[in-house]
């Protein structure tokens, strides 16, 4: 009889969490909802935390004092396809680990099942054309964050610093990776869409945390190799910029989503 007994407990449990999985995938979403993106920094693999050092693939040693980047024109589309463009006068955000501010909160966001997420790297052309009058709260920001070189010159889109040695670079040297755009001739702004591997479920009770990892490896140690004993500031780089400019896109991964109140983390 007890066997009997578990068995029917057991197909009990197991019929309720069908039924749960199929009313999570089916039930009506309405309203609006806020999205948080967690951009987690780290290098290859652990957490970043400034002033560590660790050792690219060039071996060479880094010690990183600053990582900031702008982020910006947010998307997200559902899984029927449908994209849910953000407000383009308030989608700039700076994400700055020495300010601890590395979270981007999206507010209003349609209710929808939504399956990935692209974003921009830094600040595009359109938006620096509507002249200093045009930037809103993101000049002044810039200016207090060391993100922009002065209004003519333009945002930085990167700032990663530190010291690094190496073989030939015996004493500890101060490193400067500032990536932007300087008029059409030199656009480093980029894209990048990612999958989000399940979905975001956003409604009136629904505010999903998307937890994005950012790998500062991959400022040097991308799809281009990087070598500060060759150059250790790099700012206005015909050849060397685009190249971060394409690292820097190519460093983020989706690491998890908290579905609920908005409350985990």
């Amino acid at each position: 009889m007890k066997s009997i007994y578990k068995i029917s407990v057991l197909i009990f449990l197991t019929t309720m969490l069908a039924s749960c999985s199929d009313d999570d995938g089916t039930m009506e979403l309405s309203g609006t909802g806020i999205v948080k993106i967690e951009f987690d920094n780290s290098v290859s693999g652990d957490d970043l935390i400034l002033g560590s050092s660790y050792t690219n693939s060039q071996n060479e040693s880094l010690t990183i004092e600053r990582l900031n980047y702008i982020v910006s024109n947010f998307r997200l589309t559902d899984k029927d396809g449908n994209v849910f463009t953000y407000p383009k006068e308030a989608g700039y955000f700076i994400t700055s680990e020495e300010n601890g501010e590395t979270e981007v909160v999206l507010m209003d966001v349609p209710a929808g099942r939504y399956t990935s997420l692209t974003f921009g790297i830094g600040v595009d052309q359109e938006k620096y054309l509507l002249g200093a009058e045009g930037q809103g709260d993101l000049l002044t920001k810039a200016e207090s964050t060391n993100m922009m070189w002065s209004w003519q010159a333009g945002y930085k889109f990167l700032n990663f610093e530190g010291t690094f040695t190496s073989s030939t670079v015996t004493e500890a040297t101060n490193f400067k990776i500032h990536m932007g755009s300087h008029g059409s001739s030199l656009d480093n702004y980029k894209e990048t869409t990612l999958s989000l591997g399940s979905e975001a479920i956003v409604s009136e009770e629904m505010s999903p945390i998307i937890h994005l990892v950012a790998n500062a490896g991959n400022i040097l140690d991308g799809q281009n190799k990087i070598s500060l004993s060759e150059q250790a500031v790099i700012m206005v780089s015909e050849e060397k910029s685009p190249k971060i400019a394409i690292n820097t896109s190519g460093m983020f991964t989706v690491d998890h989503i908290h579905n609920g109140s908005g409350d985990a983390h």
